[in-house]
């Protein structure tokens, strides 16, 4: 039996000493385009910001996996060889330029911490989502991670084979993990948490507090898996780095007061940032904004991801917040447009900053973005 923690998560047998991180094998500077990431949470450059650009390969020679017929999309989700030769298939077949870095992450969609508790997960093509289990609150104990929980095998079993079959070739990351309110959501349901807020509180709270210990074993379970394993730290982000990095976050936060989120979402998401090396908060549409005060108050956290959504404008429409963040001594993962990023030079500080560009088309485009942002120091 392996060693357990006190929340039931089993205790990863790490070495000794860890492993340093692998080198990739199409990429001659992979030691560079890590420690310029590892600066970004620093809020440090060492020669320019942190620029990241995927295009497809022009001459994609990679095959695909062999088509298989699926019973259900669940079915499809859960063949965890055949979701990694997919991924292998999408790495090797994309141009990592900047300092992207090829990486790939086991993912059975935004709510698999909550299903680690219990839930169920229902499937499309490209999503999932959570089937509420606490319809009373009276039924709270049931709540518990367990060791032999379904999702928690699976996804295990995925990193493994994406471990396989990546060596060398990609970095594998940890899934998307989502402890706090997002958890809460999907044990309760949006309008049951809405009410709970006025009429449950002390209740939530509690569950709240365990649901955040959990997250912290979880956490070091898989940091110290993938390091064992000589990878670098990964995930939904893109952001690719030898710290132990989270994505603190709560989508639920845009129903509700900033009063109510201070009184009980702001400690556990603290903790989280506390519970890391390295964080970035996904803050999620402009209902969120009237947080972002809030969360600048963790001195823990080192940086804002800002998705204002589609339809609400391009990244220079938001310089204002960028800049809020700056003010307050966080970093910002920015998503704008090569024809944006003069603007972006003028008005932003350069340290701790984190650039996606997006709608690249070619590789000469890509070249002189980087040209530019070389000069911005």
């Amino acid at each position: 039996m392996p060693e357990m923690t006190p929340n039931g998560v089993p205790v990863f047998n790490k070495p000794e000493k860890m492993p340093e991180i692998m080198p990739i094998e199409r990429i001659d500077d992979f030691e560079m385009r890590l420690k310029r990431q590892d600066a970004f949470w620093s809020r440090e450059i060492i020669d320019r910001p942190v620029v990241h650009i995927l295009l497809n390969s022009p001459n994609p020679e990679y095959p695909p996996p062999t088509e298989k017929t699926f019973a259900s999309q669940r079915d499809r989700w859960m063949d965890s060889e055949y979701c990694a030769k997919q991924q292998l298939h999408k790495v090797m077949n994309t141009q990592y330029l900047g300092d992207a870095l090829p990486m790939a992450w086991p993912n059975l969609g935004p709510e698999v911490f909550s299903a680690f508790f219990g839930t169920e997960l229902d499937y499309s093509e490209t999503t999932s989502w959570s089937i509420p289990n606490l319809l009373d609150w009276s039924e709270a104990g049931k709540i518990k991670f367990s060791a032999d929980n379904f999702y928690w095998k699976k996804i295990n079993e995925m990193t493994d084979c994406l471990l396989q079959i990546g060596k060398g070739k990609f970095y594998t990351g940890y899934t998307d993990i989502h402890p706090g309110g997002d958890a809460l959501v999907a044990f309760r349901d949006p309008l049951n948490l809405n009410m709970d807020m006025i009429e449950n509180t002390d209740a939530l709270k509690s569950l709240l507090a365990y649901v955040d210990d959990v997250f912290a074993d979880v956490f070091n379970y898989y940091s110290d898996k993938l390091q064992s394993a000589s990878q670098a730290i990964c995930t939904w982000p893109s952001i690719v780095s030898s710290k132990r990095y989270h994505v603190p976050s709560n989508d639920f936060s845009c129903m509700i007061s900033n009063e109510m989120f201070r009184d009980v979402f702001l400690g556990g998401l603290a903790r989280e940032c506390d519970d890391t090396e390295a964080s970035i908060y996904h803050l999620d549409g402009p209902g969120a904004l009237q947080h972002l005060d809030s969360l600048l108050e963790i001195d823990s956290l080192d940086a804002i991801q800002w998705i204002y959504g589609t339809g609400k404008g391009r990244a220079t429409d938001w310089l204002h917040i960028y800049k809020r963040c700056q003010d307050a001594g966080k970093g910002i993962q920015v998503y704008p447009e090569c024809n944006e990023v003069d603007a972006l030079i003028e008005n932003l500080k350069p340290e701790g900053v984190w650039v996606m560009l997006v709608g690249v088309n070619t590789v000469g485009e890509a070249e002189e973005a980087i040209r530019k942002i070389e000069k911005w120091t």
